[in-house]
């Protein structure tokens, strides 16, 4: 009786399991989305230069590396860990620590030899400004 129970197109239990199997895979695939997404980034740009802004809260600017190489910039760092005094207990840590590393194609090639970075609050900002062989150029038409 059990084993047709099983292979009767009626039986839902194992739906049920799948389903949440389901639920509980689209949660981590979040979790994991957001982990990779760090730091949160904002790229603007006009004809002169690109300006990229990125959230690096209680990260010391100096273990910041940015690296600009033609179209593309990487930021990279390490967010460390808060090291607590003696005898206290940790009740809750959700601070995310280590290593990250973002790349971004920018929408033309820059000036590396003339970028700025400066971070103030928590957030890092970049002046990516053009090569002068990317700027756009008004060209004159002449009459005959």
């Amino acid at each position: 009786m059990f084993w047709s129970e099983l292979s009767s197109p009626t039986w839902t239990q194992l739906d049920g399991v799948r389903n949440l199997q389901g639920e509980i895979n689209r949660l981590f695939e979040n979790y994991a989305d957001f982990r990779e997404d760090f730091p949160p980034v904002n790229i603007w740009s006009n004809n002169e230069e690109i300006i990229l802004k990125a959230e690096v809260p209680g990260i010391d600017p100096k273990s910041l590396d940015l690296d600009v190489n033609g179209d593309q910039v990487k930021i990279s760092g390490e967010r460390k860990a808060d090291v607590p005094s003696e005898g206290v207990v940790c009740h809750r840590a959700e601070r995310e620590i280590g290593k990250f590393t973002r790349s971004f194609r920018l929408p033309y090639e820059v000036d590396s030899g003339k970028v700025i970075a400066k971070c103030s609050g928590g957030i890092l900002t970049v002046s990516l400004p053009r090569v002068e062989s990317a700027k756009p150029k008004k060209i004159s038409v002449q009459s005959e």
